[in-house]
């Protein structure tokens, strides 16, 4: 007589909870042992089953922890310049373009001088600007900056605090002196330090200025570098480097007008607006020879612009979700035609369409929420590991774990239904006769 042919190990520890329901369907933690011992019983297939969903996850929380931390560094760059800022520069309507024919330097000292009178309790502090590139030597070091002539205010609203030394007075603009506080690296490239920079004289276009401050180290701000400028009295700088307007009124290259919050920003910005052009004798908004930007606005479209970036390529990421439930709808469907017999078995012993039904979608959503586990881990180094190239300090976004993880438990969901539903059609009897 020959020998009976043995059930499979997977069949074996099938038919055990089956016989001990004949008559009714499994309970739930049955059929999650169950599954759970399916998945285990080949562990490197469901591995590679599952890495597509860690990739995509992985990709998802990466891109957006590295996107939400540029976007962040971009906002306190800006920020760390002044906060609540109106500039007013001359030049066409405030959407960028200059008027044909129009001067550069049409914002005045007289301009600057009719906004402070305004004394709005809206405005806490107001820097005229007025700069040029000049050589600045000390001794035998020579080094090249931009000399900016401003006002005390500018320490404030410019957050142009001094690490070492004053910064200068109402005193030394009324009184035109020769002072200046240098940046960082203006500093470095004369005197080597900060400390040794301190009551130094320093010639600026063959003038003597007294160092009374240095400013402390704030990065390269791109196509500005704060740590390349001199700030000197406005008052000096004018009546050393005199620069004309076409009414003989001095020019001004801009104006930082330093709102008391945020919200008030839009109507300082139109009352700014009307004072300016009934001092110019504008009438037409497309013929005003000034532009006031307001940095409220211009962080909104910074943050809108590198958001959706963010999103475009959080969703090109997702993509790869995708891809990986396919993965895991083939694998299920090789699953199915591999364990037909054992199919047969547990309907033969009581198990009902539903039972195997959720088994193989338990299967299912357990490959994809275990790759998402793992991709959320990954992700979150990649996303340092990205924030170290681009210099940034990545953020991760709660939200966009959250969604990464719910995505990938509906691929699962998706991609094992049909997987799942053809191994509850089967017919017990063709199955057990399947070799």
């Amino acid at each position: 007589m020959s020998e009976r042919r043995r059930p499979s190990s997977a069949a074996r520890a099938a038919t055990g909870p089956a016989q001990r329901r004949r008559r009714g369907s499994l309970d739930p933690l049955e059929i999650a042992v169950i599954a759970w011992r399916a998945v285990r019983s080949n562990v490197l297939r469901s591995a590679l089953t599952t890495l597509g969903v860690v990739i995509g996850v992985a990709a998802v929380v990466a891109l957006t922890a590295a996107g939400s931390g540029v976007n962040a560094s971009v906002t306190e760059r800006i920020t760390s310049l002044g906060s609540n800022l109106l500039t007013v520069s001359g030049g066409g309507p405030a959407r960028g373009s200059r008027v044909r024919g129009a001067p550069r330097d049409t914002i005045t000292l007289g301009d600057v001088e009719a906004i402070r009178a305004l004394d709005d309790p809206r405005i806490q502090g107001i820097a005229p600007q007025v700069q040029t590139s000049l050589s600045v030597k000390y001794g035998g070091n020579t080094s090249y900056a931009t000399v900016i002539g401003t006002w005390p205010d500018y320490e404030r609203v410019r957050n142009a605090a001094v690490a070492d030394g004053a910064f200068f007075s109402e005193a030394d603009d009324t009184a035109a002196r020769r002072v200046a506080v240098l940046g960082h690296q203006v500093a470095q490239d004369l005197f080597g330090g900060s400390s040794r920079a301190l009551g130094q004289p320093i010639l600026l276009d063959n003038l003597s200025f007294d160092v009374i401050g240095v400013l402390p180290d704030k990065g390269d701000s791109g196509f500005f570098n704060p740590n390349s400028q001199i700030l000197v009295p406005l008052s000096t700088f004018v009546r050393r480097l005199h620069r004309s307007s076409p009414t003989g009124d001095p020019a001004l290259s801009s104006v930082y007008v330093q709102g008391a919050n945020a919200r008030g920003l839009a109507g300082l910005e139109q009352d700014l607006t009307t004072l300016l052009a009934f001092r110019h004798g504008k009438t037409d908004p497309n013929d005003y020879d000034f532009e006031i930007r307001n940095q409220a606005d211009q962080l909104a479209t910074l943050n809108s612009v590198t958001g959706t970036l963010t999103l475009f390529l959080g969703s090109i990421a997702g993509i790869s979700l995708l891809v990986g439930g396919i993965g895991i709808m083939n694998i299920m469907l090789v699953s199915v035609t591999e364990r037909t017999r054992e199919i047969g078995v547990r309907k033969a012993l009581g198990a009902k369409p539903r039972d195997i039904l959720a088994q193989f979608l338990l299967e299912a959503i357990m490959l994809s929420v275990g790759g998402g586990i793992l991709g959320i881990v990954a992700g979150i180094g990649l996303g340092r590991v990205a924030g170290h190239a681009l210099d940034v300090t990545p953020r991760v976004v709660p939200q966009s774990i959250l969604i990464a993880f719910l995505f990938a438990a509906v691929v699962g969901i998706f991609f094992g239904f049909y997987p799942a539903q053809r191994a509850a059609r089967l017919d017990p009897v063709d199955s057990l006769r399947y070799e």
